[in-house]
C-alpha cells in the first residue's frame, strides 16, 4: 500500500518535474502526510486549467477508481466531469467555488496566494451508476496577471461513506513553519457541529489527529503551549467530547482536513 501511494504522488512529479523542489512540492508533501493518516482510500490526481476549462493532466488511477474516461476528461474537460456531479449539489458547488475565489482575491495578498491550499468535497456518479463521495485538495501553481489562480494540481480521494454529505470547503495557507493554517471554512448545510469550530480550532484538531503533541502544535502554529491547551479544552467543550480519540473520529467524520 505504501508503494502504491508513493507511485501515485511520483506520477505528478514525473509529469511536472519543474515543480520539484518548489513550494508545490511542499504542498504535495503535506498531502502525503495526510494520505498516510487517513483510512485506506482510492486516490487520483488531476491538473485543472480554469481559464481554458480543461484538465491538462489526469492520472491513470482516475479510470481505475471511478471507471470514467481519462480521454474524455482531457478532451471534453469540465463539461464531462461536471456531468457526473450530483445535480442537486452542483449549484451549491458552483456557489462554493465563487466564495473561494472571492475570498482569495479580496482577503489574501497576491504575494501569498501560491501558499494556499483549497479543500472541498463533491458527490460524483461512477461508471456503475453509483454516487461516491470525493474529497479534493487543490494547490494553485499558476496565476494570471491579477494573481487569480488559473492552474491547480488537485489530489482527489474517495471516502468510504456512501451517504450524501454536506459540501464543506476550506482555504489553508502554508506558514513559515511549513504547516497549514486555516483562513476560510464553511459548511454549506450548517447541519454539523463543526460550524461552531473556529479556523484556529480546526488547525488544532487536524494536528492532534496527526499525532502531534501540544508542544509540536505550538511550534508549528507559532503559539504558546498554554494557548494550545486552552484551544483543546474549548474544542472538547464545544463538541461535547471527552477524549482525544473521540476528537480524531470527529475529525475524520466531518472532513476537517
Amino acid at each position: 500500500m505504501q508503494k502504491q501511494k508513493y507511485n501515485l504522488f511520483k506520477e505528478v512529479f514525473d509529469t511536472y518535474k519543474e515543480y520539484d523542489g518548489t513550494i508545490v512540492a511542499d504542498h504535495i508533501q503535506k498531502l502525503r502526510e495526510l494520505d498516510e493518516f487517513l483510512p485506506p482510500m482510492q486516490s487520483f490526481f488531476i491538473v485543472t486549467n480554469t481559464s481554458k476549462q480543461i484538465y491538462e493532466f489526469v492520472s491513470k488511477n482516475f479510470e481505475h477508481t471511478l471507471g470514467l474516461s481519462v480521454e474524455k476528461m482531457t478532451t471534453e474537460g469540465i463539461k464531462y466531469w461536471f456531468s457526473h456531479f450530483d445535480p442537486e449539489s452542483l449549484p451549491v458547488f458552483l456557489s462554493m467555488l465563487e466564495d473561494l475565489m472571492n475570498f482569495t482575491m479580496t482577503k489574501v495578498e497576491k504575494k501569498d496566494r501560491h501558499k494556499l491550499s483549497y479543500t472541498w468535497n463533491i458527490r460524483v456518479k461512477n461508471s456503475k451508476d453509483e454516487y461516491v463521495n470525493i474529497v479534493e485538495h487543490q494547490t494553485p501553481i499558476y496565476f494570471d496577471g491579477e494573481g487569480k489562480p488559473i492552474i491547480g494540481i488537485t489530489h482527489c480521494s474517495l471516502i468510504d461513506e456512501k451517504n450524501k454529505r454536506p459540501i464543506i470547503a476550506s482555504i489553508k495557507i502554508l506558514n513559515d513553519n511549513n504547516e497549514y493554517e486555516t483562513l476560510f471554512y464553511k459548511n454549506y448545510s450548517q447541519l454539523l457541529l463543526s460550524a461552531a469550530v473556529t479556523s484556529r480550532e480546526q488547525d488544532i484538531i487536524r494536528l492532534i489527529s496527526l499525532n502531534n503533541s501540544s508542544k509540536e502544535i505550538a511550534a508549528k502554529l507559532s503559539i504558546s503551549i498554554h494557548t494550545v491547551h486552552t484551544h483543546r479544552k474549548n474544542i472538547l467543550n464545544k463538541l461535547n467530547l471527552k477524549t482525544s480519540s473521540e476528537l480524531v473520529t470527529y475529525f475524520l467524520n466531518n472532513q476537517l482536513y
